[in-house]
């Protein structure tokens, strides 16, 4: 790690600036599911509003504090009477992301499970350790995840994004390598993105270096804004008026097994 880590915010979400604060580590810091709730929302979002503001930064590391980058995202606060502020709260983390236009690195170790890959997957590059597992697993609680339904094909091609998101299986970080889904499997990722960052984005230009991350994204960005909107209004108005919705989600939450209506 650089000699010199400067602490910018303590809480559950942690931010720190290495290498003369170039880069800046995001840490998910509710060890050890380190759940994305509504509160970490709003401070993700808070901070990739500041980085796009920051002149000299030139990547963000994205990371869980502990054994586990996030088993997802906060199960109660998908119930019907939360779902609706804590989904637009999430997905204003990646408007946010977008609108920064900084590269972002993901370092994974353990669980990397629902909203904890969403966030991972759409990072510019994934560092994943030998343990760490990677899966979609709404399907099995009745609901869907909206942001990789709509860019996880873009990774590993629809077949394989098709069986994660029906199936909810999670994949090993070997397994997750060989489709696409992770870049580099190493005994550190957080040390491995850091080299990746200093090797090369750190001799590059801060300002050239987003007009490249937007013009790789162009295409995209405006494809993900519209399609995630309608995905949103359909898991809002259409999915969460369904039985099955609400069985999956009291049925996680009673630890006991789903009774599907399918209806």
């Amino acid at each position: 790690m650089s000699d010199t880590v400067r602490v910018e915010k303590e809480g559950p979400v942690r931010l720190e600036a290495l290498e003369g604060g170039a880069v800046w580590r995001v840490i998910l810091d509710t060890p050890k599911a380190n759940l994305v709730d509504m509160e970490k929302c709003d401070l993700l979002s808070e901070i990739f509003l500041r980085a796009g503001e920051e002149k000299g930064l030139k990547a963000v590391i994205i990371q869980g504090e502990g054994p586990h980058f996030s088993f997802g995202a906060s199960v109660p606060e998908h119930l019907p009477e939360t779902i609706e502020p804590m989904l637009r709260g999430f997905h204003r983390v990646f408007h946010r992301m977008l609108d920064a236009r900084v590269p972002t690195l993901a370092a994974v170790r353990g669980q990397c499970l629902g909203g904890g890959m969403e966030l991972a997957i759409f990072c510019d590059r994934i560092f994943a350790s030998p343990d760490a597992r990677m899966g979609q697993p709404e399907i099995v609680l009745g609901v869907l995840a909206p942001v990789a339904s709509v860019m996880l094909s873009d990774r590993v091609g629809r077949g394989a994004a098709a069986h994660l998101l029906l199936s909810g299986t999670s994949v090993t970080a070997h397994a997750a390598l060989s489709i696409g889904l992770v870049d580099e499997v190493a005994d550190d990722p957080v040390e491995a993105a850091l080299t990746y960052a200093r090797d090369h984005l750190l001799p590059k230009s801060a300002s050239s270096l987003r007009f490249a991350v937007q013009a790789s994204r162009v295409g995209f960005a405006e494809r993900f804004r519209s399609e995630l909107a309608e995905v949103e209004r359909m898991y809002l108005e259409d999915l969460m008026a369904t039985d099955d919705a609400r069985e999956g989600l009291s049925a996680f939450l009673e630890k006991r097994d789903a009774r599907w209506s399918n209806g």
